[in-house]
């Protein structure tokens, strides 16, 4: 059957499966007209095949509609495909330009390592966002393909694809916004970085100050602790010198006071003598009751400490076991504390303080 031009042009503008259906139904139309049939029969066919050629030009026209609705997403799509591939070149060029900042703050301080670790931790984090939008984008291309070999489900993939490209691109500004962030913080790194170095040039100064007037000090320290020991030597001097004083009058006024105030008789010269290494400040022979004794003494200048009555008794026991004799102990003194004075009087010692026998 001879096809009009009208019907050509619209068979020209269905899918090839769908024409190829569309023209075998044609020839077998006109295969069964060329059948013998009566006028009846002829107007009831023609009837039939009127509202079949309806429906067929109806469902074409539903299809031709739908493949522009189909090439209008498309290219919609293609649009925000191209605008999402310069957003993540934007974004790739931020990420260049942030790690080679984080090479700069690397080189200015190593005693940051530890803030380092954490902005590579957020390095590693981006990488992974990144990677997994490039792993979103395979699934994109995946479903387009998808989307070719099943016509049907089209509209629902495209737009659950449409879907996918918002959250795709929501994430992008959230990314964006963090990376931006991150480079202003990096901004901020890098000038808190120059101004503690900064700092620390000025403390290295200060320290170098300080160590100055430190040696300068030690110095002056040294020199103090010459005076200090050539004045405690004086001082020490100075007071054996009171003390020999001390004893010296001791010798020439005992013999007449012990006599008055104890009954205690000196048969020799009091003297000062050293025993085994020991100094006796006050050492002579006396008679009490009778009895030959030996006289054994510490010469003071202040009777404050205790421990100067356990110095003198082992001096007494010194005595007693180098001449064999019984002991008088006796401690001459200027001041006698009181407590220590009735501990010295209870341990049988004679205290005699200068002003006693003026």
């Amino acid at each position: 059957m001879p096809f009009s031009v009208n019907l050509i042009k619209r068979l020209e503008a269905v899918e090839p499966p769908l024409r190829g259906a569309l023209i075998a139904l044609l020839e077998e139309v006109e295969r069964q007209r060329e059948v013998s049939i009566t006028k009846k029969e002829f107007l009831e066919f023609a009837k039939t095949t009127e509202e079949n050629f309806q429906k067929v030009w109806k469902t074409i026209g539903e299809l031709a509609e739908a493949q522009k609705r189909t090439e209008i997403r498309l290219n919609e799509l293609a649009e925000a495909q191209k605008k999402t591939e310069q957003r993540l070149d934007s974004l790739t060029e931020k990420v260049e330009a942030l790690a080679e900042a984080q090479k700069r703050t690397e080189i200015k301080i190593n005693e940051l390592a530890e803030a380092q670790k954490k902005t590579e931790q957020r390095l590693d984090s981006l990488t992974e966002k990144v990677e997994a939008l490039a792993e979103a984008q395979k699934r994109t291309e995946i479903r387009l393909n998808e989307l070719a070999e099943a016509q049907k489900k089209t509209e629902i993939r495209l737009n659950e694809l449409a879907e996918a490209q918002k959250r795709t691109e929501q994430r992008l500004d959230s990314l964006t916004e963090k990376v931006e962030a991150l480079a202003e913080a990096q901004k901020r790194t890098e000038i808190k970085v120059n101004e503690l170095a900064e700092a620390q040039k000025k403390t290295e100064i200060r320290v170098n100050e300080l160590a100055e007037a430190q040696k300068r000090t030690e110095v002056e320290i040294r020199k103090l602790g010459i005076g200090l020991r050539r004045t405690r030597e004086q001082i020490g001097g100075l007071a054996r010198s009171v003390a020999y004083a001390l004893e010296n009058e001791a010798f020439r006024k005992l013999p007449a006071f012990l006599k008055e105030r104890y009954q205690i008789e000196v048969i020799d010269n009091i003297i000062r003598a050293e025993i085994e290494g020991e100094e006796i400040n006050i050492l002579g022979q006396v008679k009490k009751d009778g009895q030959e004794m030996m006289l054994v003494g510490e010469a003071v200048l202040k009777l404050d400490d205790r421990r100067k009555l356990k110095l003198l008794s082992d001096k007494v026991q010194l005595v007693k076991e180098t001449y064999g004799k019984g002991v008088i102990p006796i401690i001459i003194t200027h001041f006698a504390k009181k407590n220590i004075l009735e501990r010295a009087k209870n341990a049988g010692i004679i205290i005699v303080q200068s002003f006693e026998w003026h």
